[in-house]
C-alpha cells in the first residue's frame, strides 16, 4: 500500500486537483472511492479523518489533511519546491491568491450554475438562481482573462501550483452550456493546458 492515500471520486473538481497535482509530481498514490455514490463520508472512521464529512481527504504517512488546495500546497511544497511550489516568497504569495481567489469567489459563484444545470433535474431547477449566478461567474471570470493577458500561465511562462485550481475551473466552465462573455486568453489557457497528459487523464472527464 502507498504511503500517500486519496479519498474521494474521481468527478469530484476538488478531488481533481490532488490527483491532478500527484501525477505532476509523479507520485505514487493510492484513491480510495468516497462521496457521491460512494458514501463513506459520514462513517464514523472517516468523519475522524474529516469532520466536514467532504472531499478529499488525504493520508500521507500517517498525516491526515482535508481542503483540496492546502493539499495542493502541501504536496507540492513537499516534492515541488522550485518548479510547483515557487521558492520566491512574493511569487508564492501570487500563486497562494490565485488559489485562494479560486475557491472564496470564481467557484463561490460557478458552483450554483454546475449544482443547478448538471446535478439538478430540470424540474427542480432555480432558474433565477443559476441565471444569477452566472452573471457573477463571468464577472469573474472577466479577472481571470485579464490576468491571463500576455501569460502562457496564472502567474507567467511556468506552470504552478497556482494553475491546478483555476485549471479545473476553467475545463468545467466550458463544459457548462450556458451564455459566456468571450475569453481569447482562457481559451488559449485550456488549450495549453490539454497538451499536459495529467490534465488530460485527470480533468477532461465528462461532468456528472
Amino acid at each position: 500500500m502507498s504511503d500517500l492515500q486519496v479519498w474521494g471520486r474521481e468527478n469530484s473538481i476538488n478531488v481533481q486537483k490532488v490527483l491532478w497535482c500527484c501525477d505532476e509530481l509523479g507520485l505514487e498514490h493510492e484513491r480510495i472511492d468516497a462521496g457521491g455514490p460512494f458514501g463513506h463520508t459520514h462513517d464514523p472512521d472517516y468523519l475522524a479523518m474529516n469532520p466536514n464529512s467532504l472531499v478529499p481527504t488525504i493520508s500521507d504517512d500517517g498525516f491526515t489533511l482535508w481542503e483540496s488546495n492546502a493539499i495542493v500546497r502541501y504536496l507540492c511544497s513537499k516534492h515541488g519546491s522550485g518548479a510547483l511550489y515557487p521558492e520566491d516568497l512574493r511569487e508564492r504569495a501570487d500563486a497562494d491568491r490565485w488559489m485562494d481567489w479560486q475557491l472564496g469567489t470564481l467557484w463561490a459563484a460557478m458552483r450554483p450554475v454546475f449544482i443547478g444545470l448538471v446535478r439538478t433535474p430540470p424540474e427542480e431547477r432555480d432558474t433565477a438562481a443559476i441565471e444569477a449566478a452566472r452573471g457573477r461567474t463571468v464577472e469573474a471570470w472577466g479577472i481571470l482573462e485579464a490576468q491571463m493577458e500576455g501569460r502562457d500561465h496564472a502567474l507567467g511562462p511556468a506552470f504552478t501550483m497556482a494553475d491546478i485550481p483555476l485549471g479545473v475551473s476553467v475545463h468545467r466552465w466550458s463544459q457548462l452550456s450556458v451564455e459566456k462573455e468571450p475569453t481569447p486568453n482562457l481559451d488559449a489557457y485550456l488549450e495549453r493546458l490539454a497538451e499536459r497528459p495529467a490534465f488530460r487523464e485527470r480533468v477532461m472527464l465528462p461532468l456528472t
